[in-house]
């Protein structure tokens, strides 16, 4: 039996039942935007993140550039981004027509490396972009120190730290604003596209919420130029259920988490994923770091067994901005691109395949020695 990178129908069919009521109280509802059920997802939401505000809107990047827009970032203003992301956290500064200015890692946790954000400031910075990277929050501390000191306001790429907390404080809740996905691999996903701004910032706020509803906070009457990035009531109510669920799951994935950090401790070739002090991880991804990933992967893919690359190519040398930057401009997020692989983590995992769990531990540390 094969063990795959993913398997969403494990919690699924935990909460199959609510989740088909959800989906009927919506159908029955005859209402499909901007709804009851958005209204309570954004107030369970917001209390989860210990925020005072939350709009669902329609995707992770929507948030992000909504954060943006309402912050009054756009051209001729620079935000500086973690190098090592998934690119979407670039793409939103460029949507906004501002310059993206990437800081390399830390190397032990692929989070943006504090100490080196102060040489990226410039005359035009304007925001600091953090990522919480495969849900271990960033360094804030030291991230809204720096942020005071120059005036500048901190956004939270949170899409993979739901429920991730910094000295007990929640994701979301470390900066002037945050921005959430609900993709449907996530830890909290939907069963579709959708995103969230939250924030304690009631002007930021309501900014947001009229910029994703086409710049209308009362209807047919358009005050900005918004956009339509809404979050539906099917998702919302799907959320609802999930969200309930959240802190079960991200407790499943810690424990597949410590098990993996226990069993591959003596792999010599292998760099696991360090928890720096004061950070309790969600395990969005379970990243480990070879100079023999493409062996190790084939290997693995031999037996079965899925992973994955977060991320394959930098988004510095992406097609979308390679015309700025060249190889060798970012050399950790770099190396870091050539060997970083993810293993399978996802709650259920060892309930449903602990046989193809403990198989796939038996080959990484016969080819990590």
């Amino acid at each position: 039996m094969a063990l795959p990178f993913l398997d969403l129908s494990l919690t699924h069919e935990q909460c199959r039942e609510e989740l088909d009521q959800a989906y009927l109280r919506v159908m029955n509802s005859n209402w499909f935007i901007m709804g009851q059920e958005l209204a309570a997802f954004e107030a369970e939401f917001a209390a989860y993140c210990q925020t005072q505000h939350c709009i669902g809107v329609g995707n992770g990047l929507d948030a992000i550039v909504l954060i943006l827009k309402a912050l009054k970032i756009g051209p001729g203003d620079e935000v500086i981004v973690p190098a090592n992301t998934f690119i979407a956290t670039w793409l939103a500064v460029e949507q906004v027509g501002a310059k993206p200015v990437p800081v390399e890692p830390l190397p032990e946790t692929y989070n943006i490396d504090p100490t080196r954000i102060k040489a990226a400031v410039s005359s035009k910075t304007k925001a600091i972009i953090v990522v919480h990277l495969y849900g271990q929050t960033a360094e804030m501390n030291a991230v809204n120190q720096l942020a005071r000191e120059y005036g500048l306001k901190v956004i939270e790429d949170a899409a993979q730290a739901h429920g991730s907390r910094y000295h007990n404080r929640p994701a979301g809740s470390l900066g002037d604003a945050a921005a959430f996905s609900f993709y449907p691999g996530k830890n909290l996903g939907a069963l579709g596209d959708g995103g969230a701004v939250v924030t304690d910032d009631s002007s930021l706020a309501a900014t947001v919420r009229t910029l994703s509803n086409y710049g209308s906070a009362e209807k047919y009457r358009h005050d900005l130029p918004g956009c339509n990035s809404r979050l539906d009531e099917m998702q919302a109510a799907f959320l609802r259920v999930k969200l309930n669920w959240l802190d079960r799951w991200n407790r499943e994935r810690q424990a597949i988490a410590k098990h993996y950090l226990s069993e591959l401790s003596a792999c010599s070739e292998l760099t696991l994923p360090v928890v720096a002090e004061g950070m309790s991880p969600v395990w969005h991804l379970f990243v480990v770091q070879t100079p023999r990933r493409e062996v190790l992967q084939k290997a693995l893919m031999n037996a079965q067994i899925s992973t994955q690359i977060h991320y394959p190519i930098p988004p510095h040398l992406s097609g979308a901005f390679k015309r700025r930057w060249q190889k060798g401009d970012l050399p950790l997020t770099e190396t870091l691109a050539e060997q970083v692989l993810s293993l399978p983590i996802f709650p259920g995992l060892m309930r449903q395949y602990l046989k193809q769990m403990e198989h796939m531990l038996q080959i990484i540390q016969e080819h990590s020695h």
